[in-house]
């Protein structure tokens, strides 16, 4: 099914002389008009692929929900036709709803090793390792997959075995970005395979899906070797002080450069957080990695060595309230608490919307007297193409047509400026939202109708469970609070036996308002028997009028609506 391709080999199916029999369909299930749940979809008749599955993190105005899924919908009902899931790298927006897609449907997953060596933990935890079908690619791999032919080509990003995959379709090429950068001078790996890419422009692109996150930065994004050296004045600096230092778990490249400095200064390195150990754990295992042997230790044994002679790597960069960081900054952490002898390093930039999350952990350790050292560029540099890189992918390609993929609208709408920068008509730019079909042929394209798509809420082990009724519900309890109005009635008789009582959370304090609270009693007793003496009997009615009573009272008191339950109850 998979063969090598030869650097100077000539895509054979790009050259295809028959006419096709259907419209080339290419759609977004999410990534468009967000921040994640990147997911592409590529169907030709009775053939479909999928390039990633990843998750988005809740809004604020989620509340308890722990992760934001692809809606599923269109792929199940069209299961018969998918030839199996592609996937560009390892990031949790890209692979992190694989799990849940591989519950509703068993098709293969085609990835890298160290891509695939990090959804086998996850994979593990769903109880679905050894089910399911996952098949190693490498770069220059290309897949015969139904209709289509997919080559894997060698990228750079802020993770290892980073791929962007070239799609040959009855039609034309579809290329897929992925996320990238051009890194000349990469920690692991080799660079970016322009030359690759450059190939397919010249035999002819038709439609460009292109990664718009960096496209409002000018420039260049400056290597991950930039970072080595950074890390290597912040230890000199503070020969005496335990380092801490929070990034993303899936930086193999970043975590290297840390244990290299920590073994230059003689320091051993413990590391902290599920995901940062499954992660390192991985990239160890399949050689991604150098650690020489010792250097290592288990964040249990970090009390047999003094401050000056350890790093912790943690997860947390973020601010996420149950990361290691997080628990550190705020005394909760087993193994670790933070003192003055600490310096926390922050490498990474808040991903928009967590600001204010990142802010509190800082505060909290500044708090505590910790040394922190944040939101300095040279301890971080992005993984995703800036200006220039963005327009070294449209030349190289060429492409006929274009899609902006992976960002907010203000992102899309970016990059389709550049494109026409790069003399591209504005005609054969497509800014989409998810869910929008682009119907191609050889020589045009066209939005078509548009299928299901949208936001599926993962709530602890509930998938979908949880919807916008039980979210604005969610909202509404947390903004003006609970009454709950308990009340026993005899229907036989027509009269209220006890009660009502109310209880009240979230909405006042009881003890201060035992007044109003007093007299929202008495109109729900008034207003019960009323009903009960003119013969109402009906469990709706009697909720309903006791439910708008009481909430025309309490809003002329406080002017807030909470939450009414009326519970009535017949003996």
């Amino acid at each position: 099914m998979a063969k090598k391709s030869k650097n100077s080999a000539v895509h054979q199916a790009s050259a295809v002389t028959k006419k096709p029999q259907h419209k080339l369909r290419v759609m977004m299930l999410g990534g468009l008009n967000e921040i994640g749940k990147n997911i592409a979809v590529i169907e030709y008749g009775d053939s479909m692929i999928i390039i990633d599955c990843g998750i988005a993190f809740p809004d604020e105005d989620m509340p308890g929900i722990d992760l934001v899924i692809p809606d599923f919908t269109y792929l199940e009902k069209n299961v018969d036709k998918i030839k199996g899931i592609l996937i560009t790298h390892g990031h949790e927006d890209h692979i992190g709803a694989i799990p849940y897609l591989l519950r509703q449907i068993n098709v293969p997953v085609y990835g890298t090793r160290l891509t695939l060596g990090i959804l086998e933990n996850k994979l593990a935890e769903h109880k679905l390792l050894g089910s399911r079908t996952l098949i190693t690619v490498e770069a220059g791999t290309i897949l015969s997959l139904g209709a289509f032919k997919a080559e894997f080509i060698r990228v750079n990003h802020s993770i290892a075995d980073a791929c962007c995959i070239a799609v040959t379709t009855p039609v034309g090429v579809v290329m897929h970005s992925g996320d990238f950068k051009l890194d000349v001078s990469p920690i692991g790996g080799e660079m970016m395979d322009l030359t690759r890419i450059g190939e397919y422009g010249r035999q002819g692109v038709l439609l460009l899906m292109c990664e718009s996150t960096n496209v409002d930065r000018a420039g260049y994004t400056p290597s991950e070797r930039n970072v080595g050296s950074a890390l290597d004045a912040i230890f000199m600096q503070n020969p005496h002080k335990r380092i801490i230092i929070a990034t993303f778990s899936s930086n193999v490249h970043r975590v290297q450069q840390i244990i290299n400095a920590s073994v230059k200064f003689g320091r051993k390195v413990a590391v902290t957080g599920r995901s940062m150990i499954n992660v390192i754990g991985a990239a160890v295992r399949l050689g991604y990695m150098d650690v020489p042997e010792g250097v290592l230790i288990d964040i249990s044994e970090i009390g047999r060595y003094p401050g000056e002679m350890i790093t912790i790597v943690t997860t947390g960069s973020q601010g996420e309230p149950m990361s290691a960081l997080y628990r550190m900054a705020f005394s909760d952490h087993n193994q670790v608490s933070l003192t003055s002898e600490d310096l926390v390093v922050l490498s990474s930039h808040a991903i928009p919307g967590n600001e204010k999350l990142v802010g509190r952990i800082i505060n909290e350790m500044y708090r505590r007297g910790v040394n922190v050292y944040h939101d300095d560029a040279e301890v971080h540099v992005s993984g995703h193409a800036c200006q220039e890189e963005l327009k070294l992918m449209h030349a190289l390609t060429k492409p006929k047509f274009f899609m902006p993929i992976h960002g907010e609208y203000r992102h899309l709408m970016q990059h389709k400026e550049l494109a026409e920068f790069m003399g591209m008509d504005p005609k054969d730019i497509f800014v989409c939202d998810i869910g929008q079909v682009l119907e191609l042929d050889r020589d045009s394209c066209k939005r078509g109708a548009s299928v299901p798509a949208g936001k599926t809420l993962v709530d602890g082990y509930g998938v979908g469970d949880v919807g916008n009724i039980v979210l604005r519900d969610r909202r509404h309890l947390a903004q003006d609070g609970l009454i709950v109005v308990v009340a026993t009635v005899d229907m036989d008789q027509r009269v209220l036996i006890s009660g009502p009582d109310i209880i009240s959370r979230g909405f006042v304090y009881v003890r201060e308002s035992e007044e109003m609270m007093e007299e929202a009693r008495e109109i729900a007793r008034n207003l019960l028997t009323d009903l009960l003496d003119s013969g109402v009997t009906e469990w709706t009615r009697l909720k309903q009028q006791t439910k708008d009573a009481l909430s025309k009272y309490l809003y002329s008191k406080t002017k807030r609506k909470p939450m009414i339950l009326p519970v009535i109850m017949n003996v």
